[in-house]
């Protein structure tokens, strides 16, 4: 499960899957989708296009990964999540072809997802990458549109070193003669994506040139804008598929109730002012330190963890001196010791104490803060997960 364990869950193959949709009588062809790759935002952005989707009167599955308290959150029909007991029947009736080909996790899942939409016979299914693009297993679909939300360096032991490597990997979405819409323009990564896409015949419709779209969500944090606008771009490019301006203010309007999203700018207290957030990667985080700046507040306690496979050299120095810090290890064999983001953090002039958990030092933090105070919970998928 890459989840727990990194990169040596990353099976980098489609034969699995392949072989699995072929076994279950290929349930990827029996709905129509809209894939989604990106470093970052496509989880927000797959989202709003379902929301919408869903205020359009349309059956509509949903996709995405990690999850963050609950495994279902990865597998929804309208919002609502797939039963605990149709996972357990997934699994038992299959088990003998998952144990006998030995699935990675992330394949079971996929697997699953699609098996569950074409039997609740969804009439469009907005799917996320997990990771990448080209050899992922989701990219056995084809669908009606592909996205990719934007570049950045992420997960660089598998997907390459350099921004055009790593867009390489998230245009293997792009398909023949199936247009893509791509969410943010970068001199080293638009070149790739015109390359792929005039080898399969595919338009590009760029989201960052589209006329002016001012729509506003339900998801906090400036930089949603962005994929408002990638997502909206998107589905004014869906053929057959109508919606109203009604629809699409009220999918925009009502994301978080709609789909359940979580951990997006997502404030949890007022007084102090909590404020967690999943970004993760240097890009994210720059975003989400900008934001903070917008705020008034007396004093900044930033609660901290991350996993082993980040590149703290890009991500400290992004972190404000000012903040009080509490440094704590996501709870699954990749996170990172407390102990040891402490030493690395001290390299930057951060400084803080360590926790034993997420939990401990998000108490910590609430018991030191004022009213008048911030308090930011990050750097982590899994350090959010742990407190909300």
């Amino acid at each position: 499960m890459y989840q727990k364990q990194g990169q040596s869950a990353f099976k980098g193959k489609l034969d699995n899957i392949l072989a699995f949709s072929e076994y279950l009588n290929f349930p990827d062809k029996k709905f129509r989708s809209i894939h989604i790759a990106g470093t970052n935002g496509k989880g927000s952005t797959s989202h709003m296009i379902a929301s919408v989707l869903q205020e359009a009167g349309y059956k509509t599955g949903l996709y995405t990964s990690p999850h963050l308290k609950d495994f279902r959150e990865r597998i929804r029909i309208n919002g609502r999540k797939i039963t605990e007991q149709a996972v357990i029947n997934f699994i038992d009736t299959h088990r003998g072809f998952i144990e006998t080909n030995q699935l990675s996790f992330f394949e079971m899942t996929v697997a699953m997802a699609f098996d569950h939409f074409a039997a609740e016979n969804v009439a469009i299914a907005v799917i996320e990458t997990g990771l990448g693009g080209r050899l992922d297993s989701t990219n056995i679909i084809r669908p009606d549109l592909s996205v990719i939300t934007n570049i950045g360096f992420d997960h660089t032991d598998i997907l390459g070193d350099t921004l055009a490597k790593i867009a390489g990997e998230k245009a293997g979405i792009i398909k023949e003669g199936i247009p893509v819409v791509i969410g943010e323009y970068h001199k080293e990564t638009y070149p790739v994506f015109q390359k792929k896409a005039k080898e399969q015949n595919a338009a590009i419709i760029e989201a960052y040139n589209s006329p002016e779209i001012n729509y506003l969500t339900d998801l906090k944090g400036n930089y949603q804008a962005k994929n408002t606008k990638t997502a909206v771009t998107a589905l004014k490019n869906l053929k057959d598929v109508k919606i109203t301006e009604e629809s699409l203010r009220n999918g925009l309007d009502n994301v978080i109730k709609n789909t359940g999203l979580l951990g997006r700018w997502q404030q949890l207290s007022e007084k102090p002012l909590v404020i967690c957030d999943v970004a993760h990667n240097k890009e994210g985080i720059t975003l989400a330190m900008k934001q903070i700046q917008e705020y008034e507040f007396k004093k900044l306690h930033i609660v901290f963890g991350v996993v082993k496979d980040k590149k703290l050299a890009e991500i400290l120095p992004l972190l404000p001196e000012s903040a009080t810090y509490y440094f704590c290890k996501p709870n699954l064999p990749r996170g990172l010791n407390s102990d040891e983001l402490q030493a690395y953090a001290k390299d930057f002039n951060l400084v803080g104490g360590t926790y034993s958990s997420i939990s401990n030092a998000y108490k910590a933090a609430l018991n030191n803060a004022k009213e008048n105070d911030f308090i930011y919970v990050g750097g982590s998928t899994f350090t959010v997960a742990e407190i909300i």
